[in-house]
């Protein structure tokens, strides 16, 4: 009977100290795969601003309408994005949203800006969704000139430079 009792004691002992390496192992292995898809994200995320940036399409002034002959630039996004989710997908990641955000310049009325490029933003989501993007991967979101790329956006040049769109994704 003493044995029986010392044996239980000792269990109770020991399993903790199983649960305790069980949990240090499960931890290691998360952290490994977070530092495994931030390396995917930080990757994708530069694809998705180099392609963003070379594909940028214009907006009829003062709307959400594309100017013509943005065809060939908005395939090479959509293919961008799929190739993208390609990876994501192969590292494991489950839980992504793609991200097309608008940008205005600093001109007229913040609120009418803010407003325009996410209608600008929203545009683009539906030509690329046309395109073979899934849309429930892709959002639209509007920044009007909360984040502009040059300060102060003073020249017709630098404004240009601002009103934009930003390819990226989200985990």
């Amino acid at each position: 009977m003493k044995l029986k009792a010392l044996c239980l004691s000792m269990s109770l002992l020991v399993l903790p100290g199983v649960a305790s390496a069980q949990s240090a192992l499960d931890a290691l292995k998360k952290s490994a795969g977070d530092a495994g898809k931030g390396a995917v994200e930080k990757r994708v995320n530069t694809k998705l601003m180099d392609e963003g940036r070379k594909n940028q399409c214009s907006f009829k002034s003062g709307t959400a309408e594309l100017d013509a002959g943005c065809d060939a630039k908005l395939k090479k996004l959509a293919a961008t994005l799929i190739d993208a989710k390609k990876q994501l997908d192969g590292a494991g990641v489950k839980s992504y949203k793609f991200e097309v955000s608008g940008h205005t310049d600093s001109s007229g009325d913040a609120a009418k800006n803010k407003k325009l490029s996410e209608q600008r933003a929203e545009t683009l989501v539906k030509e690329l969704v046309t395109r073979g993007v899934p849309r429930n991967e892709i959002i639209a979101v509007g920044f009007g000139s909360e984040k502009p790329l040059v300060k102060p956006d003073d020249t017709a040049a630098k404004k240009a430079k601002n009103r934009r769109y930003e390819l990226r994704v989200r985990l």
